[in-house]
């Protein structure tokens, strides 16, 4: 305690503590378990912020660094990828703390050092991680309207909405006509005359899709 100044205590039995590392690999577990659920979140935002054009672009992120060269407008996900490199060490540090363990004989486990030298990098770099990831990405991601309104407005998805108020049969050959003609659902209605602008537009705001409401027929 008085190196580290966390309070520590000695093992109730010294022969099994000795013998067995199962805190280190139950610890171990516990970093790995956090580190594919950062990186897994990191491999979204990676997704959702792709682009600008030929990726999904529903959000953006804090623009760290230059953009590519040959890509204006992209916004290199460094933060994420930062953290994803973090996590491959961490889950690879497990696998050497588990196999470390597994290694002891009889009474002796003669490979705590690597144990501890795992541990001992796994839990600051997660840390850091972590921070790093909040402070310089999570809290400045922003959504790209624009390009969510786009998606709502040309998704096939959407004629669900319509089946109260055009009839299944419409809706069915409507989501068929948009998919094969590559045309919105919203400009195929207004086309036919089926519905109004201002009767589309309330029906197929995202608030309205968002929230429960009666079928009710106009």
């Amino acid at each position: 305690m008085a190196l580290s100044g966390v309070q520590v205590k000695t093992a109730e039995n010294l022969i099994e503590a000795t013998q067995d590392c199962g805190a280190f690999v139950q610890l171990s577990g516990v970093l790995k378990r956090i580190a594919v659920k950062l990186s897994k979140t990191c491999n979204d935002l990676r997704l959702l912020s792709s682009g600008p054009r030929a990726g999904l672009g529903e959000i953006v992120l804090p623009a760290v660094q230059a953009g590519s060269s040959i890509m204006p407008g992209k916004i290199n996900p460094v933060i994420p990828e930062v953290v994803n490199q973090i996590a491959f060490e961490v889950i690879g540090n497990d696998m050497t703390v588990t196999m470390a363990a597994e290694a002891g004989q009889l009474q002796l486990n003669a490979f705590e050092p690597i144990i501890a030298y795992s541990l001992f990098r796994s839990i600051p770099h997660l840390r850091q991680g972590c921070i790093v990831l909040a402070r310089q990405c999570v809290t400045g991601i922003t959504a790209n309207r624009a390009r969510l309104e786009e998606t709502v407005r040309h998704t096939i998805g959407i004629v669900t909405a319509l089946n109260p108020y055009i009839g299944y049969e419409k809706s069915s050959a409507l989501a068929k006509e948009a998919h094969a003609t590559g045309r919105g659902v919203y400009d195929l209605v207004l086309e036919k005359g089926w519905l109004t602008k201002d009767e589309l537009d309330r029906i197929l705001s995202p608030e309205n899709l968002t929230q429960p409401r009666p079928a009710v027929r106009l």
